[in-house]
């Protein structure tokens, strides 16, 4: 039974779940509040139980305390200005009419909730009030912008949907840094204004917080404004400590580590493993990795572990291989044991060995939120056996809109109409004792787990399972729409839904290309730690083939933006092969073999050019032509003539658009430079189905990178004896990378 965790950085308006660490489910636990702000109401009931949702009313700082059967321990939890606005959301009775809602009148409305987000997409759980012609609710909402849906009768699959945008600006950003000084352990917060603020970096205040767990006396410590100091022989055998900065809102916390054994060793917990800071990964919908009549097992897979590796891939993410009575396997009935038709232990650790052989690491879902309603300790649960009474969370069943008649008194809750798979309960010991057991028996085996649903189970517990976890194993989180705090002290890298969303707009021709730049903008406006990992992805087991929607021009640029941009590119199987099934058998025999050369030829150049990971983005202002003549030939800079013939496509004369952006294709056009100090790369996109002959502000050398063949470069008629450096255009396709001159 340890210590409670680190301490809990909140804004008034958020509560916090507060629980002891690796518990006895048949002991006693009782919390109680020691310490809070002059101004504040809140307490703490002393029958509460072992886990409680805490929920300061006024900024400042609060100390509780945890009895257990073995010692005493305390939870800090600082609380900050409450940031949320007061926010109306709105549904005309004409809106619920033009939609696709299943209705002919207002009679046939019964009921109407709100799901979003905000409430973690439970029906019922938020009521609107009904006006004259309109239903209306007034919700409390961050800065940012928050989708939303009314559901008819309760029922998730009759849903209007919406967003709204709250006013306000990003978050800091604060990064901890430790170095010895004189016989001092000097910790140095290096804290970042949000970009669309007034504040200055200067103007940020940082809040220092030692871990309760490792306690000092508050002598030895001193604190000026960006720096914490203590003597080194002062330092424990292990001290953590946590910084965040404030402006208008609160930064997500950074964390340092002090290991003092015979020497001091200083670590940073919220960055990434090593091997997991810019991987390729590769996910496998798992029974349909073999193709169209080979059952998949955990055998045939390894045997094909040499195609992951011709594709310079980095990671294998498998979705759930546990026992499960579905296809997919998100509906979990033994977290014990593997599915039978995969394959044993034996085998899938076999799978695991070979990966590694190959230099591949092995993610597998970790599915914890929920299990399948047959899931023995459900069907236990909802029959009423004691001991599992308190095992899922309950609702009332007047939220619900299933129809299902519910065995008892309330209802099962879940997300969404994800009726199957009943949310577990963590406000039970016996389900955080059984969770954790679970991620002990896997962490074992494989290298990291991409976590389902990982919005739905609280963060303290992701904070224990970060520190039971090995120092180098990966937590990739699922949150949509992607959520910062679960940066902290949780999760190294998250899905990147902003980038994900607009390479989808793009492709449908709804936004022009340069919308990558706001995604990648978007990141720090939310917060995210520089430190973060984001997945980079055009498609994946739950959403749609990008070739099915788009374009293969469009999927081309689209790929090669998340090989070229900062974080972890994946390819979801399949996607290289051209496939427009989302979850289809893999097209061995009948696959695009130049789609699958050009991820394999995107894929390796990542590996070899290490700008492509660790640059930083600049965003390139670049000229695209207006139309395009066949003329004779000119000279690129190797003196090679260039003319039409046998390119045919790629004609030579070039009328400039002189920055007008209104040539035809411009939108579709984006470029940028990776630059990590001791080189420098170009990148430049064409989403659009033709060829675009393109601008760069800077000379470039005489080579796609990606491909090994030479740029196509022509220059405009007449001028073609001009400055090359400042009149080259570049004919591109899909993708070019090259090197600057």
């Amino acid at each position: 039974m340890d210590a409670p965790g680190p301490p809990r950085f909140v804004a008034v308006g958020e509560s916090v779940e507060l629980a002891p660490r690796s518990p006895d489910p048949a002991a006693d636990y009782v919390w109680s509040l020691l310490e809070s702000p002059p101004e504040s109401s809140v307490g703490v009931d002393a029958e509460a139980g072992p886990v409680i949702e805490f929920a300061p009313d006024t900024p400042g700082h609060y100390r509780l305390e945890l009895r257990t059967p073995d010692d005493t321990h305390t939870q800090t939890v600082r609380a900050y200005p409450d940031e949320r606005h007061s926010t109306r959301v709105e549904l005309p009775f004409s809106d619920l009419f033009d939609s696709h809602v299943d209705i002919d009148s207002l009679a046939d409305v019964d009921s109407m909730s709100i799901v979003g987000p905000f409430n973690e997409q439970v029906a019922g759980r938020t009521r609107p009030t009904r006006r004259d012609d309109r239903f209306v609710a007034d919700l409390a909402l961050p800065p940012g912008t928050h989708p939303y849906g009314f559901c008819v009768n309760d029922d998730f699959a009759q849903q209007v949907h919406g967003a709204v945008t709250v006013p306000g600006p990003g978050r800091p950003r604060c990064r901890l840094d430790g170095e010895i000084r004189d016989g001092t352990l000097v910790v140095t917060a290096t804290a970042t204004a949000a970009p669309d603020t007034e504040l200055a970096d200067s103007d940020l205040r940082v809040d220092f917080v030692v871990d309760d767990r490792d306690w000092l006396p508050d002598s030895v410590v001193e604190t000026s404004d960006r720096e914490l100091r203590m003597p080194v022989e002062s330092v424990p055998e292990t001290l953590r400590i946590h910084a965040v900065a404030i402006g208008d809102r609160r930064s997500v916390s950074d964390t340092l580590t002090v290991r003092h054994d015979d020497e001091i060793a200083i670590e940073r917990p919220n960055d990434p493993p090593a091997w997991a800071a810019s991987p390729t990964v590769y996910e496998i919908f798992v029974r349909s990795f073999t193709g169209e009549t080979l059952p998949t097992t955990f055998a045939e897979i390894e045997r094909r572990v040499e195609y992951l590796e011709s594709l310079a891939v980095d990671v294998l993410w498998l979705t759930p291989v546990l026992a499960s009575p579905t296809d997919h396997g998100y509906h979990i009935t033994n977290y014990f044991e593997l599915a039978d038709d995969l394959g044993s232990r034996a085998a899938f650790e076999s799978l695991v060995e070979t990966c590694h052989k190959a230099g591949i690491r092995v993610v597998f879902d970790l599915v914890i939120n929920h299990t399948s309603r047959d899931h023995s300790v459900y069907q236990l649960h909802a029959g009423g056996v004691d001991r599992y009474a308190d095992y899922y969370e309950r609702v009332p069943k007047a939220w619900d809109g299933t129809g299902v008649d519910w065995a008892g008194d309330d209802a099962p809750e879940f997300y969404f109409n994800w009726q199957r798979i009943p949310n577990l309960n963590y406000g039970s010991l016996a389900v955080r004792r059984w969770m954790l057991d679970v991620v002990a028996e896997w962490a074992a085996v494989v290298d990291g787990f991409r976590c389902d649903v990982a919005w739905g189970v609280p963060h303290g517990f992701w904070k224990e399972v970060r520190e039971s976890v090995p120092d180098d194993f990966l937590l990739l989180d699922e949150t949509i729409p992607r959520d910062p705090h679960y940066h902290e002290a949780e999760f190294q890298m998250h899905y990147d839904t902003a980038l994900y969303g607009a390479l989808r707009d793009i492709g449908h021709g709804n936004a022009p290309a340069e919308k990558i730049f706001e995604a990648l903008d978007d990141a720090v406006w939310q917060g995210f730690p520089e430190s973060a990992v984001h997945l980079r992805y055009i498609e994946n087991h739950d959403e749609e083939r990008y070739l099915d929607e788009c374009s293969e021009a469009a999927q081309r640029a689209a790929a090669a933006a998340t090989f070229t941009l900062p974080g972890a590119p994946m390819i979801y199987y399949g996607q290289e092969r051209g496939m427009t099934a989302q979850r289809g058998p893999m097209k061995w025999y009948d696959g695009d073999a130049d789609l699958t050369a050009f991820h394999r030829s995107l894929s390796t150049l990542r590996r070899e050019q290490p700008a492509l990971k660790t640059g930083a983005v600049e965003r390139l202002s670049v000229d695209v032509a207006e139309r395009r003549d066949p003329v004779a030939s000119a000279e690129d800079d190797t003196d090679d003539p260039l003319s039409t013939a046998g390119d045919t496509d790629a004609p030579a004369e070039i009328v400039a658009a002189n920055g007008s952006g209104e040539a035809a294709g411009a939108d579709r056009v984006v470029a940028y430079a990776r630059d990590d100090s001791s080189d420098r790369l170009l990148v430049v996109l064409n989403f659009g189905d033709e060829p675009q002959a393109v601008c760069l502000p800077e000379a470039v050398g005489s080579t796609d990178l990606r491909t090994g063949s030479p740029l196509r470069k022509r220059y405009p008629a007449d001028d073609v004896a001009a400055d090359a450096a400042r009149d080259t255009y570049l004919l591109v396709d899909d993708v070019v990378i090259c090197r600057t001159a």
